[in-house]
């Protein structure tokens, strides 16, 4: 009857109690029991809150991936995607493919279960979001601080490189962010553009060969084949 009593105080840190659980009658063991038992739940469940608030994930609907037109690298498997085994070796995915095709859908999926099961720290991002609040903190003096917040990341979700060119200061910005996250978190990117179109977005050659050499170093490539999911549905194809 103790252990679950002595399991409860050490998650909640209590090492006095646990120092005294003998001298504690069978009636009080109980009571503790489902107290720490509920403080423990209500913990779990306000970090689990907290998280998918800082998440900041897009709204989607929750019917289960469809894998029918998506293709995986052989150095993966969807159960590393489930595990969060990529998360765990710091490994990035980059996801390509054609506009609605699903690639955003996966990240947020993948980002879900990274929070709910493993309580993984995710941040989701449109590159133009991000992007845009990196150039405003620089302004602000404010870079240091922005920074530090996705330095504490586990994964960080670039979504959208492809539809809009950076401007040298955004571009050198992201490179930064990416070059900080190199070897101590993972990142998912998804893009419409295959590698050697990349430079239509950094503008500059050399900043875009830096940036996909860190990519690519520790990475998985997931292509997606499908047509848009928004075109397959609309009123116009019907």
């Amino acid at each position: 009857m103790t252990q679950l009593l002595e399991d409860c105080a050490k998650r909640l840190k209590l090492s006095q109690l646990r120092s005294h659980i003998a001298e504690l009658t069978a009636d009080q063991i109980q009571f503790l029991e489902q107290l720490f038992t509920r403080e423990i739940e209500h913990r779990e469940a306000t970090k689990l809150n907290l998280l998918l608030k800082q998440a900041q994930l897009p709204q989607s609907g929750h019917e289960p991936f469809n894998w029918q037109h998506v293709q995986l690298a052989k150095t993966l498997s969807k159960e590393d995607l489930w595990d969060g085994q990529f998360i765990s070796e710091k490994e990035n995915l980059i996801l390509y493919g054609g506009v609605g095709t699903g690639k955003t859908y996966l990240s947020r999926c993948i980002a879900l279960n990274a929070i709910t099961k493993f309580g993984h720290k995710v941040r989701f991002y449109t590159i133009a979001g991000l992007v845009n609040q990196l150039i405003d903190a620089n302004q602000k003096g404010q870079l240091n601080k922005l920074m530090n917040q996705i330095d504490k990341l586990d994964l960080l979700i670039l979504d959208e490189l492809g539809y809009i060119p950076l401007g040298k200061e955004g571009a050198e910005l992201l490179f930064q962010v990416i070059s900080m996250c190199y070897e101590k978190r993972s990142i998912i990117i998804t893009t419409n553009l295959q590698f050697g179109q990349w430079n239509h977005v950094f503008g500059n050659q050399i900043l875009t060969e830096a940036v996909i050499d860190r990519l690519i170093h520790h990475s998985h490539l997931i292509i997606f084949t499908g047509e848009s999911y928004r075109y397959r549905n609309s009123s116009i194809r019907k």
